[in-house]
């Protein structure tokens, strides 16, 4: 994919029933759906059963099997509540009769009250001034630059610089991020495009502190949970700053967080993700290579 257009056509679902939709795949040459798709495909399946004038202001997912992307997907919504002031939606994606992921989220109307917002660790460098993502990943993981240009470009990534050093926050990663191409104003579209980017690269900064490098077939990679906060409008066709750190990695599990800023500064969104990273290693010795 190649135009945001591409990801907006994933979006538009097929309705098969009560609080039921089907979601496609894109051309691909992945075996595996990307789960960025699955979580902003269940938000815009929980959005067609919510009040228009509510957002989205938390989601939490778990990918519980790997999606194939030789199948359409089924989401089922499920409505425990419809508050005076919140709504809750659960949603289930299936393949085949198998659960392959699921997702609760609370939506609220907009409203006035207390503000404050974290700034960006440090001063990023302007996104005109930083080079493709993929530039950065020939140098590393170049499998993976040439899987990125064909899977991904949709989104424009700039890599802005990292750390891989043992710090009070753990391991760091900078990257812009903006669509190719205009998104329709409504913020419920720019909240499943966001959801859609935020798992491009937020898992790899839990590898950052260690010698194996992101593609490697001695390092095992897969998003496990996945949750996200939406605290302020943002547009994902201007320049979103990803801010991402990892604090943490142990039991073969790596936990990433993820700031998400407009161009001028302000924080849109917050996403934290746990994921499995096992070393070839341990994969032997269990038997799963």
């Amino acid at each position: 994919m190649d135009h945001i257009s591409e990801i907006l056509d994933l979006l538009e679902l097929d309705s098969c029933g009560h609080d039921t939709f089907i979601g496609k795949h894109p051309v691909t040459l992945q075996q595996r759906t990307f789960g960025g798709q699955v979580m902003a495909q269940a938000l815009a399946a929980m959005y067609r059963t919510v009040p228009s004038e509510r957002l989205c202001h938390s989601l939490k997912g778990y990918f519980l099997r790997a999606g194939v992307t030789s199948e359409d997907i089924t989401y089922t919504v499920a409505r425990p509540r419809d508050g005076g002031s919140f709504t809750t939606r659960g949603v289930t994606a299936s393949q085949g009769g198998h659960e392959i992921f699921t997702m609760s989220a609370s939506f609220k109307e907009p409203e006035d009250g207390l503000e404050h917002a974290a700034l960006p660790s440090k001063p990023p460098t302007p996104p005109e001034s930083c080079v493709p993502l993929t530039e950065q990943l020939r140098t590393v993981a170049p499998q993976f630059a040439a899987m990125w240009e064909r899977e991904w470009a949709a989104i424009d990534t700039r890599f802005v610089g990292f750390s891989n050093r043992e710090t009070s926050e753990g391991a760091r990663m900078q990257v812009w991020l903006r669509s190719v191409g205009d998104v329709p104003d409504d913020p419920r579209i720019h909240q499943m495009v966001l959801a859609y980017a935020s798992d491009l690269t937020l898992l790899v900064v839990s590898a950052l502190a260690h010698p194996q490098t992101f593609g490697s077939p001695d390092l095992q990679i897969a998003t496990i949970d996945h949750s996200m906060w939406f605290h302020r409008p943002i547009r994902v066709d201007d320049w979103v700053l990803y801010d991402q750190s990892s604090p943490n990695a142990a039991n073969a599990l790596g936990l990433s967080f993820g700031s998400l800023y407009d161009e001028h500064g302000a924080l849109g969104a917050h996403a934290v993700q746990e994921g499995l990273i096992r070393l070839g290693d341990e994969r032997r010795r269990r038997g799963l290579v």
